[in-house]
């Protein structure tokens, strides 16, 4: 999972990245409203836990812009306010989920994966895709019966490419996903060459058809066709 975490709260911004972190999801945080932003402008997240209250703005503003812009991050907020009109008004504009604070890591982190569940995989714990199976919460692969292991990376990238099935991936677009935008720093993309070689060499060694076609110029895309 790639997350942003929209929190001026330092000491909460960092346990729950922490939290999130040491699960294997890549965290991006943000602690005012023009540096959230200026992230949301810029990338794209399988979910934003969006604080209402920040410096220099409001988090609703941000989840207008999100909405104005057609993108489909997944939204959880994530408030000190407990009201029904401003659960009402963010669940209207678009929020997948409101959570009250104080809470639990525990239950976020649930929150968290039910919104992605829903918004990416028809709200189902198992990925599938011909005769591969993927366990998104045991994080296991397997093609017809047989387990594959795959690195934390490389089991990301490959849902990543489910996710998209049929859609061409840029190359730009998967080391963001895959590092964040620390990804800026980074002088070529020869890692991500590195991670696809062995990720069809593994489906393929485990009996499974080669479904990532090269689209030169362009990036990727994962296809039977």
């Amino acid at each position: 999972m790639k997350i942003l975490i929209i929190e001026d709260e330092e000491g909460l911004r960092e346990s729950i990245e922490e939290y999130f972190t040491e699960a294997g999801s890549i965290c991006e945080t943000a602690n005012s409203y023009q540096a959230a932003l200026t992230k949301v402008e810029l990338y794209r997240y399988d979910c934003i836990l969006l604080d209402i209250t920040l410096p220099g703005g409001s988090g609703i503003s941000i989840l207008k812009t999100l909405k104005a812009n057609n993108y489909t991050d997944g939204v959880l907020i994530i408030s000190a306010k407990n009201s029904l009109d401003d659960r009402l008004q963010g669940l209207d504009l678009g929020a997948d989920d409101y959570l009250v604070k104080p809470f639990h890591l525990s239950e976020l982190k649930a929150r968290v994966s039910a919104i992605i569940r829903r918004k990416m995989y028809n709200g189902s714990n198992l990925l599938q895709f011909n005769e591969i199976t993927i366990d998104l919460q045991a994080k296991t692969v397997k093609v017809d019966d047989k387990a594959v292991k795959f690195t934390p990376k490389e089991f990301a990238l490959l849902i990543y490419f489910i996710a998209n099935k049929g859609k061409v991936v840029s190359k730009n677009a998967i080391a963001e996903h895959l590092w964040g935008d620390g990804i800026d720093m980074a002088d070529n993309f020869d890692f991500i060459y590195s991670h696809i070689k062995n990720i069809r060499k593994k489906l393929i060694e485990a009996g499974c058809n080669d479904y990532i076609q090269a689209a030169y110029g362009m990036g990727y895309k994962f296809t039977d066709q």
